[in-house]
């Protein structure tokens, strides 16, 4: 049945133009990163929820997210979070990251959870604190070189509730001043990627609000500093595969931190709320992948694609699984996407025809194809069912409650 239905699909896609050896070769160069305390414990401003089997330390992280890897195949590199993820011999972890067949991947610092921190880091009037939140940035600089990371991930929580609380722009020459220093220790093979945030912790101002402040603050650092995006830190309605095509056309879009929000940053389980705009990303993407400037094309290849939720009422590994399985399902039908078709109506100026050429390709049924691809990689054809049947979810239950958490 399998074999018939893929013939079927090979078929009708050789009928609309696609060559599915290229975009099977595609698909099983996707990468996507997991981040380990999406494997804690973690929760909303009301409550954390405990669950039995959580990792308690970061080893057992990288032992849950190797089972990510094994089923999908997809996902080789974990994130880290400093000093969440703090262990005495960080050579150590990333050599039990390689016996469990992944490795460290973005090493993301943590300025948002000390005491000093409750009027900004890099951005506080205290010179003590600007200090001491810039040598963690060069302390994670330094774990990066051991573990062998090229990514450094950043998201600072620096803003104001009320006017007149803050000198915005004081602000503003602390935070560069702190990134250039960090900038500076970096090797030549390390990037720097730029989060933002509209809203949250603070409420009347955050440092680096929206992708404008990100890029120009990247622009400022170097070539080596790019904007990453994270699908949840916008305003409503903002067309957010708009800010995808500015960046990747500047050649500074570095990385996304995938999730699916409804109301603001919801971190819930990436594609469940909104996939088409997934999917609208991915097509931007690919669109500047083929693009005749070879630094477009460059930077559409170099995308970090990382996984950033907050699995509260979900349990941790499934949760995992299926973020990355949605991502791999939207990517595959941006794939199918007629370039040359959407290009033709553009020139044409059919609006119809050009959307049309759009949405066909989401609304194909891509599962006969993404069986193959898992087929040929040598993983399960239903990851969610062969982790439920392989016994690892009983297996870590003797963990008990009250393992790692942010």
């Amino acid at each position: 049945m399998f074999d018939r239905a893929y013939a079927l699909f090979e078929e009708q896609q050789r009928a609309r133009g696609i060559d599915l050896e290229q975009v099977k070769a595609k698909l099983k160069a996707l990468k996507v990163e997991t981040p380990s305390w999406g494997y804690g414990d973690s929760g909303t401003r009301f409550k954390v929820f405990q669950q039995a089997g959580v990792p308690r330390n970061p080893f057992e992280k990288f032992e849950d997210a190797a089972q990510v890897h094994k089923l999908t195949g997809i996902c080789p590199s974990v994130a880290i979070h400093i000093p969440w993820d703090k262990v005495d011999d960080y050579a150590q972890l990333k050599k039990h990251a390689a016996d469990l067949g992944v490795s460290i991947g973005a090493v993301n610092p943590n300025l948002f959870q000390e005491d000093e921190y409750i009027f900004g880091s890099v951005t506080n009037s205290n010179p003590a604190v600007r200090r001491k939140a810039t040598e963690h940035l060069l302390e994670c600089v330094e774990i990066a070189k051991t573990v062998g990371s090229d990514v450094l991930s950043l998201w600072f929580a620096d803003g104001s509730n009320y006017p007149g609380q803050v000198d915005i722009r004081k602000r503003k020459a602390w935070m560069y001043e702190a990134l250039s220093e960090m900038y500076q220790a970096m090797t030549p093979q390390m990037r720097m990627l730029i989060e933002y945030k509209f809203f949250e912790p603070a409420f009347y101002h955050t440092d680096l609000a929206d992708w404008g402040m990100a890029f120009n603050m990247a622009n400022k650092l170097g070539p080596q500093a790019e904007v990453l995006v994270d699908t949840g830190h916008h305003a409503q309605g903002t067309n957010v595969e708009h800010i995808v095509a500015y960046l990747l056309d500047e050649k500074k879009l570095g990385g996304f931190h995938f999730n699916s929000r409804k109301y603001a940053d919801d971190d819930m389980i990436v594609g469940s709320h909104n996939p088409y705009e997934l999917f609208l990303i991915f097509y931007q993407i690919l669109d500047a992948a083929a693009d005749e400037d070879s630094g477009v094309r460059k930077t559409a290849e170099n995308i970090a694609y990382m996984i950033d939720q907050s699995h509260n009422i979900e349990p941790k590994i499934p949760a995992m699984i299926r973020s990355v399985l949605n991502v791999q399902t939207q990517y595959a039908k941006a794939l199918l996407i007629n370039r040359d078709q959407v290009r033709e109506a553009q020139e044409r100026q059919d609006v119809l025809d050009a959307e049309n050429a759009v949405r066909e390709a989401y609304e194909i049924d891509v599962t006969p194809l993404l069986l193959a691809v898992r087929e040929e990689m040598g993983v399960p054809a239903d990851p969610m069912k062969a982790y439920k049947e392989s016994g690892y979810a009983d297996s870590i239950l003797p963990r008990g409650k009250g393992g790692a958490s942010w």
